[in-house]
């Protein structure tokens, strides 16, 4: 019973912005609208709630505006109630011309929250029908709770549709209200509508309450529904809806359903209603979530370089993404290879070893290192503690303790020589500075150089559980040296920055 082609209607701006904290001003509305109806190519979107607020209005008076010159007015839909001519009048305001009827699936809400008869009820609908008929205003009806509707009261939805399925409704619109349906269940409840009512048009509004969203969806199109509402990144009301990327890779990959949907905009969406929103989509949700193109395993990268063996269908390409391999202690030489090729890096296996090795340390004093940081670590690996340095750091260590000051122990090689030396400083940095400048007029009778700038920051695209760079000037015999390290300790580049300078003196 699965039909080749699938409408999506994205309910983001109206079901989404239920989610807990999240309020979209006109101008985001309008944003995110666009995106959707040109870039992404959703077929419909569900815009807002009648009779919320001024703002509200004037949002959907913007979007209607813009849809009607872009030939999207279609397109635009808002939820409305049964309730006279209140919701229709105010939709027919904004320019809007499809009301999404919101009327009760179940024989519970009727009774409890109506307190109608179904027959009351329905006729309360047929004269929301019709003057949304004079007004020119196209009409899908909501059966709120349908999905204990059909658990508990079936012969109640069977009656409802039976009274309205002659009165012009576009679509009627089944929603898992509180996302209580497995995929067993919305199955068969569907083969239950799509056969008693072959001819009308059915959408699926599922929620995530048991994270089951995407799978009843499955189910419900493998089961003759036409339309499905999605939110992008999932939002709506308490878990959410099911998210308009994970839909789409569904119907795609499972069921080779066409949609309208330009895959490769879905990871530029998410961003900007994460952005708007402020919900951040965390980075393990399938398809837009940040680490799930990302292998981090030494033999995935190794397993794709023969053949493609840690591939799936869900190429990161197709929805503007791009395969990344991690850099941490769990990368094998695949991986450091994979992002060296991205950058355009060549490096002697010698070299790679000594990369490798880097990247592993600060894996295990930090959780992760980009490909950004990656030029740097190269560099500063390269740079440091090469054969030929004259000055080189044995060992060292530092303390500090509340109420006492920082202490150094220091342990240099200078030109074959080995020198210990420790001494007190306001900081650990400068208790280690100290104990060098002790080597160096004790026992080297030498000038130490004089520190004039100390900056700390973090290296370009790179992230702060990562790396941090620090650069410091020096000034020695009137010449001005400046030295770069990177570490995952401030206190560590610091050090390493500082030996780097010595051996420029040194081999000067």
């Amino acid at each position: 019973m699965t039909t080749n082609y699938i409408e999506i209607m994205d309910t983001t701006l109206r079901d989404g912005e239920q989610t807990n904290g999240v309020s979209f001003v006109p101008h985001e509305k309008l944003l995110i609208a666009r995106m959707l109806l040109q870039r992404v190519n959703v077929d419909r979107i569900e815009v807002a709630s009648a009779r919320v607020s001024d703002g509200e209005k004037e949002a959907v008076k913007m979007i209607c505006r813009w849809a009607r010159q872009a030939g999207k007015l279609d397109c635009v839909e808002v939820l409305g109630f049964v309730d006279g001519t209140t919701s229709l009048d105010w939709i027919n305001d904004t320019g809007c011309r499809n009301i999404n009827l919101l009327c009760k699936g179940s024989l519970k809400h009727c009774t409890y929250q109506l307190k109608k008869t179904l027959e009351e009820h329905v006729a309360d609908i047929k004269r929301s029908i019709a003057y949304a008929k004079s007004l020119g205003i196209a009409v899908n009806l909501y059966l709120e709770d349908w999905s204990n509707g059909m658990k508990d009261s079936p012969e109640y939805v069977f009656a409802f549709v039976d009274a309205l399925k002659g009165e012009g409704v576009k679509r009627f619109m089944l929603p898992d209200t509180l996302g209580i349906l497995n995929p067993t269940q919305t199955a068969d409840f569907f083969l239950q509508m799509t056969s008693r009512y072959p001819d009308l048009h059915f959408d699926f509004h599922a929620h995530n309450d048991y994270d089951l969203a995407s799978a009843n969806v499955l189910a419900a199109v493998q089961n003759g529904c036409r339309g499905i509402h999605t939110a992008v990144n999932g939002l709506g009301e308490r878990a959410g809806n099911a998210p308009l990327s994970s839909v789409q890779a569904i119907l795609h990959d499972h069921l080779s359903i066409q949609t309208g949907v330009s895959e490769v905009q879905l990871n530029e969406v998410s961003k900007l209603v994460e952005n708007l929103a402020g919900i951040a989509v965390p980075p393990n949700k399938p398809i837009i979530g940040e680490s799930v193109f990302t292998q981090v395993a030494g033999v995935h990268a190794d397993g794709d370089n023969k053949n493609n063996l840690y591939c799936n269908d869900l190429i990161p390409e197709r929805f503007g993404r791009k395969r990344e391999y991690a850099l941490g202690k769990n990368s094998g030489k695949a991986n450091i290879l994979k992002n060296l090729e991205e950058l355009g890096l060549e490096l002697t296996p010698e070299q790679t070893r000594r990369v490798t090795d880097r990247i592993i340390e600060l894996g295990d004093k930090k959780q992760l290192v980009t490909q950004e940081d990656l030029p740097y670590i190269v560099s500063d690996v390269l740079k440091h503690s090469a054969p030929d340095d004259k000055v080189k750091l044995l060992s060292y260590m530092v303390s500090t303790a509340y109420g006492l000051k920082p202490m150094a122990s220091v342990k240099l090689e200078v030109n074959g020589e080995m020198y210990e030396e420790s001494a007190m400083g306001d900081g650990m940095y400068d208790a280690f500075v100290r104990a060098v400048r002790h080597i160096y007029k004790n026992k080297l009778q030498r000038t130490f150089p004089w520190l004039t700038n100390y900056q700390v920051s973090i290296p370009p695209g790179g992230r702060t559980d990562a790396l941090v760079q620090t650069t410091i000037s020096w000034t020695y015999e009137e010449h001005a040296y400046r030295t770069r390290a990177l570490d995952a300790d401030q206190t560590e580049a610091a050090i390493k920055a500082t030996i780097k300078m010595l051996n420029l003196i040194e081999n000067e």
